[in-house]
């Protein structure tokens, strides 16, 4: 069986363009076919579909490509873990062209350096979020997660489920929401109902 290349590309939001990690990838000679992605998650997500699925690809003589370690994973401990599976699997990795062999000591210290970089840089964003959001909360700007229905959108949501004609499923399947949404919206009615408690 040939050798393969298996890329693996990764963007923290929804809205992050793969474009420039998928053109990476191709220049480091990965077959559009054989790169996998995660939309939406942090480094520190080890739960990643794409990632699971790049891994599982990934047979022994292959190479598993990424442009960046921080593209793999947000912190020492998992970028090893990560690296000390496929090594354990005879799998080659790939940081941007750089064959990574853990067997030098000049490449485990790279390797460890861009660990911990990766690392710093996830905690500074950690960081600065907490920060900002203490500050918008300071300001009144900041107010808690808030319902994604209104009480006037609730309204025919509850009529429905007062008939009992639909199933928790189907309500959701209909109003475009998740039933945890739906069991919210009654909890809420339910307090309205209550009214406030008199001391």
């Amino acid at each position: 069986m040939s050798e393969i290349m298996v890329g693996y590309a990764r963007v923290s939001t929804e809205e992050q363009d793969l474009t420039a990690q998928r053109d990476a990838l191709a220049i480091l000679g990965v077959e559009p076919d054989r790169v996998y992605v995660d939309h939406g998650f942090t480094g520190r997500n080890k739960n990643r579909a794409g990632l699971r699925e790049a891994l599982a690809a990934c047979r022994a003589g292959d190479t598993f490509v990424i442009t960046k370690l921080d593209r793999l994973a947000r912190s020492v401990r998992d970028a090893h873990q990560i690296a000390d599976d496929l090594a354990s699997r005879e799998v080659k990795l790939s940081i941007g062209g750089s064959v990574h062999d853990p067997a030098d000591p000049m490449g485990k210290l790279l390797f460890n350096v861009l660990a911990m970089i990766s690392e710093f840089e996830a905690d500074l964003i950690s960081m600065r979020t907490r920060e900002g959001m203490k500050v918008a909360k300071a300001n009144g700007r900041l107010r808690g997660k808030q319902p994604k229905l209104t009480v006037k959108q609730e309204a025919p949501l509850l009529e429905l489920h007062n008939e009992g004609k639909y199933t928790m499923a189907e309500l959701a399947e209909l109003f475009s929401i998740s039933r945890s949404t739906i069991y919210r919206a009654l909890q809420r009615r339910q307090r309205r109902a209550a009214g406030p408690i008199n001391s």
